[in-house]
């Protein structure tokens, strides 16, 4: 036992304490970030940060994966507080996902994001970062009015909107803000190239951060038209648990809505932790393979609590997951330690981050839309031809017009959609030949043949010339759907009367006169 100890603590010193650290700095400013960007108070990203590295580390069964707020729930996380219009009915909402991925876990359906394709999913991704985009240009312009975006993208540009919301954004932007988003964005795009990798010593998004703290005290110090007003800057109250807001539950029941985005949010956060377990997976020099199912009821327990205490929902992420394999974390140890530097920061310097600019946070957060929606992902899915491309495009279109739930929706319906019509062709083959100058006509039935052949099958059975002759062979089949069947055996008395020859092998015959 005291071998077993000792040996885990020279694990901890020598790998996971430096990766912890490590990951803590990443974690940090986009824990702040993403709060921005919810329109979430910024404490709630802290606690979800801290919430993922001390409670769902040690459920989970990554040893790598790190837990936090998520870019890709911030979208959907902003709707639902603007749409609730009372953060406390807001956090059923986390609670009821978390409950959603609890159930998903213990009934072991961890499998369900093997059934979204990987278009869709990658439509989704990309649709939230140019929405991410969008909500955080006129924070880097120094607008300090957190509703500019709040009407969602598209209808930004109705009349009302359009003019109402520039107009007052004249009077806001401000040229220290402006500058500071350029320093910091340059920054991290510097620290992104390859040359960076040799010298870097810090994560990009904290230079990204400490640059802005030093751009406006120098500033205001020197040059006090380009300093950023107090609502510019991050503001984290000294008493942080005084100011934390609790769940209404007794309204859990009250509401069909609460119920209903707690499941999207559930169902969303549950495809982003699972593909992200996935990725990480990848990248562990030690082939290790995270239980899925663990990891559904670890996210569970994790967004219960931050429901419970006043945090915005969680996923595992990964760009946290890979900043801890970048760092050289060997257990699950280095996640709960990045947890533990979160909350000691929180507890003991919190005037420190009330110097952080919006301006440096929507830096990182534009570079992480760019990094969900980029040039180069839409060149990859058009060269993967239509089939791909198109579900892919509708649900970003779709998604950007209307809300994530419909956009997802739209966007299987069209992947189902090539998935039928491959079916159609897959499941019979045709072949036309001339005999003694008769035709003659052979389909070949292959190993399942269902109902959602009935449409194209019924076509050609109907494209058969008279006076030829025609064999269907199914005795190769697995099974064959009473449909089809019921198709062949009508068009038998139809061939009679257009003098075709038909034959039929391994095909049952069906009475269709109780059809008529």
């Amino acid at each position: 036992m005291k071998r077993t100890i000792k040996y885990y603590r020279i694990i901890w010193l020598r790998h996971d304490l430096p990766a912890g650290l490590s990951v803590f700095f990443v974690a940090l400013p986009l824990c702040l970030g993403i709060a921005l960007a919810s329109g979430a108070p910024l404490y709630a990203g802290l606690l979800s940060g801290i919430i993922g590295g001390l409670i769902v580390s040690l459920i989970s069964g990554s040893p790598l994966a790190v837990s936090g707020p998520a870019a890709g729930l911030s979208t959907l996380v902003a709707a639902s507080i603007i749409s609730f219009g009372d953060y406390k009915l807001f956090l059923l909402t986390v609670i009821v996902a978390g409950v959603f991925q609890l159930a998903l876990g213990f009934f072991k359906l961890g499998v369900i994001a093997n059934y979204f394709p990987s278009s869709v999913i990658k439509g989704m991704l990309a649709a939230i970062g140019i929405l991410l985009i969008s909500k955080q240009i006129p924070l880097a312009l120094g607008y300090d009015q957190p509703d500019f975006w709040r009407s969602g993208l598209l209808k930004l540009f109705s009349p009302d909107n359009f003019f109402g919301s520039f107009k007052n954004f004249n009077h806001h932007i401000t040229r220290g803000a402006i500058l500071t988003s350029v320093v910091s964005l340059i920054s991290l795009i510097l620290f992104q190239l390859p040359f960076s990798k040799k010298i870097k010593l810090l994560p990009a998004p904290l230079i990204a951060v400490v640059i802005g703290i030093i751009a406006n005290l120098v500033f205001t110090r020197f040059a006090s038209n380009f300093s950023l007003k107090q609502t510019q800057l991050v503001n984290i109250p000294s008493d942080l648990f005084s100011n934390i807001s609790f769940p209404d539950i007794s309204k859990l029941f009250s509401s069909t809505e609460t119920w209903k985005n707690g499941i999207i949010m559930g169902l969303l956060a549950t495809l982003e932790t699972l593909l992200c377990i996935e990725a990480i997976d990848k990248l562990d020099r030690r082939n290790r393979i995270t239980p899925v199912n663990r990891e559904l009821i670890a996210q569970g327990v994790g967004n219960i609590t931050c429901g419970f205490l006043g945090a915005i929902p969680i996923t595992a992420v990964v760009v946290r997951g890979a900043a801890n394999v970048d760092a050289g974390a060997r257990t699950k140890m280095s996640a709960f330690t990045h947890g533990f530097f979160l909350l000691l920061t929180v507890l003991f310097v919190p005037f420190l981050l009330n110097k952080i600019p919006y301006a440096s946070l929507s830096a990182i957060l534009l570079l992480t839309g760019y990094n969900l929606a980029k040039p180069k992902l839409f060149r990859n899915m058009w060269s993967l031809g239509w089939k791909q491309f198109l579900p892919f495009i509708i649900t970003i279109i779709m998604i950007l017009s209307t809300d994530l739930l419909i956009g997802v929706v739209i966007g299987l319906l069209i992947s189902i959609y090539f998935i039928v019509q491959n079916n159609f062709k897959a499941e019979y083959k045709i072949t036309r030949t001339k005999i003694n100058g008769i035709e003659t006509e052979y389909i070949k039935l292959n190993s399942n043949v269902t109902f959602l052949n009935k449409v194209n099958l019924r076509k050609t059975l109907d494209d058969v010339p008279e006076y030829s002759v025609l064999t269907i062979n199914g005795s190769e089949c697995n099974f064959i759907d009473y449909d089809i069947l019921e198709i062949i055996s009508e068009f038998e008395n139809k061939a009679k009367e257009r003098h075709i020859e038909l034959h039929l092998l391994g095909i049952e015959k069906v009475n269709v006169t109780a059809v008529h």
